[in-house]
């Protein structure tokens, strides 16, 4: 590791605190401003110029720039999977060695070590922050953003929670979900069944066809997970819905898949059918992270590399080619669980790694960024 900064664990946690005691839900739109000014605050105290929030519908994103040629984005998000009031029941905790409560993995663990890590720098040109508000929902209104300023950096570290064991992600699936709409027709169970089109048998069949698209053997898996139908236990159902979680290694699978669920067909006469949804996030492949890994690996010998199934907004800036390293949040684990924690003897060493990253990215300019770049 190169030479150890002045990052103290004390100042991360009073942030850590600070950020996890302004809850953030998804969607909740007052909860996520009173969160986005939170983030924005805590940049600015520990890194000086003002952050700016960009309103979009789905809350307020951050946005941090130092000034200079862009040259880094340390990219992350302030939304959380856990409704308000989850505080309240499991709140911010320091024991043990580890810190709980909601978000603190995934991922304001990993903001924190990255504004800390940034803190250290004594020239931070070049370097910007983007902090959105929807990644936990499918980043539909961050997107553009978020592609907008990796274009312009050239190069992306992601602050997701670490994979096991402290690696950093290297590569990451697709992933969509698709929503299934049957139509049939009600009638009488009892006494016209057969004047009916049973929308829950047409779902049945769907289902099957469904999971068969998945091919595990190369990464792919199509994943029922949501079903509803009917309304009362005498009455032929009308409609149906199908809920499938899909994620895949590769362009050409979700071309596959997404092809496959726009030639879906009703098995029932005079059943519908209607396919709504798309593998939103597109495969992040290990060679987009391949150069960024290797000046890690430089930085702290002996870190490990992973690819993971879940996705992140990571997928979108290394599908434009542009180099990016995942997973150099928080060590710990269980994200989305009530037993989410982060290791606190892992947050300086990670700081210190955000740190050595950005000076060789700095060092290296724009220009020289390019051969960080996956062949």
């Amino acid at each position: 590791m190169h030479q150890a900064v002045d990052v103290t664990v004390d100042a991360m946690l009073e942030d850590l605190r600070t950020l996890i005691e302004v809850e953030s839900p998804s969607r909740d739109l007052d909860a996520l401003k009173a969160s986005a000014e939170a983030v924005a605050a805590v940049i600015e105290s520990r890194l000086g110029r003002q952050a700016v929030l960009v309103e979009s519908e789905a809350g307020p994103h951050v946005h941090w720039s130092a000034g200079g040629d862009p040259t880094v984005l340390i990219l992350g998000h302030h939304d959380t999977v856990f409704p308000l009031g989850t505080l309240e029941r499991r709140p911010f905790r320091v024991e043990d060695g580890r810190a709980t409560g909601p978000g603190v993995f995934d991922m304001l663990g990993g903001l924190v070590q990255a504004i800390h890590g940034l803190a250290a720098l004594d020239d931070r040109s070049g370097v910007e922050i983007l902090v959105t508000a929807d990644e936990e929902v499918g980043s539909r209104s961050s997107r553009a953003l978020i592609e907008e300023r990796a274009l312009a950096c050239g190069a992306v570290l992601v602050f997701e929670g670490a994979a096991e064991g402290g690696a950093l992600k290297t590569g990451r699936k697709g992933c969509g979900t698709f929503e299934v709409s049957v139509t049939g027709r009600a009638s009488h169970a009892g006494l016209e069944p057969a004047a009916g089109v049973n929308a829950l048998i047409e779902a049945a069949h769907q289902v099957l066809d469904i999971a068969a698209l998945g091919r595990p053997e190369i990464g792919t898996t199509v994943t029922p997970t949501v079903a509803s139908a009917g309304t009362l236990d005498n009455v032929v159902p009308a409609e149906a819905t199908v809920i499938v979680d899909v994620r895949v290694e590769s362009a050409d699978e979700k071309e596959r898949i997404e092809a496959a669920f726009a030639a879906l067909a009703p098995h029932l006469d005079e059943a519908e059918i209607a396919v709504h949804g798309a593998v939103g996030r597109p495969p992040m492949p290990e060679s987009a992270a391949a150069g960024l890994f290797a000046v890690a690996q430089q930085l702290l010998p002996g870190i490990e590399a992973q690819a993971v199934g879940g996705g992140s907004d990571g997928n979108f800036t290394a599908a434009l080619g542009v180099p990016t390293l995942d997973g150099l949040g928080a060590v710990g684990g269980g994200a989305h669980a009530d037993h989410e924690y982060l290791l606190i003897d892992a947050m300086t060493e990670r700081a210190n790694l955000v740190t050595g990253l950005v000076k060789a990215l700095q060092h290296a300019g724009p220009e020289g960024n390019r051969h960080l770049r996956g062949r």
